[in-house]
């Protein structure tokens, strides 16, 4: 059964170009141990909300935009085992690719396909 990692992050405005290099980056990484579509996507029509939002969640502030990304991949257990040797590459160290956004504001968890329409 398919597995999807979801992301929900706040990133500086000013920082969409290097935010997209450090993503088109990571993907080379991630696709190379499994994954099999990497979405990375900046907000256009992202409302505050009342009681919850995306904005919310990630502390938006006002000159940062909110990016949502999945990892798709073709099973947890792909995942799993891959997971380890991805967090381990080099070409993901913050030195080499570093996170252009407040990564303590990151929100992400791992989820079970249960439709796929």
């Amino acid at each position: 059964m398919s597995y999807v990692d979801g992301f929900v992050a706040a990133v500086p405005t000013a920082n969409k170009e290097k935010y997209i290099k450090h993503a088109s980056d990571a993907a080379v990484v991630f696709k190379e141990h499994g994954v099999l579509q990497m979405v990375e996507c900046w907000g256009d029509d992202v409302p505050e909300g009342e009681v919850t939002s995306f904005p919310m969640a990630v502390k938006c502030k006002p000159d940062e935009t909110v990016v949502f990304a999945w990892l798709f991949w073709p099973s947890k257990e792909v995942r799993d085992q891959a997971m380890p040797r991805i967090m381990e590459d080099p070409r993901l160290h913050p030195d080499v690719n570093p996170m252009p956004f407040d990564g303590k504001r990151l929100i992400y968890g791992g989820f079970s396909v249960v439709v796929d329409a």
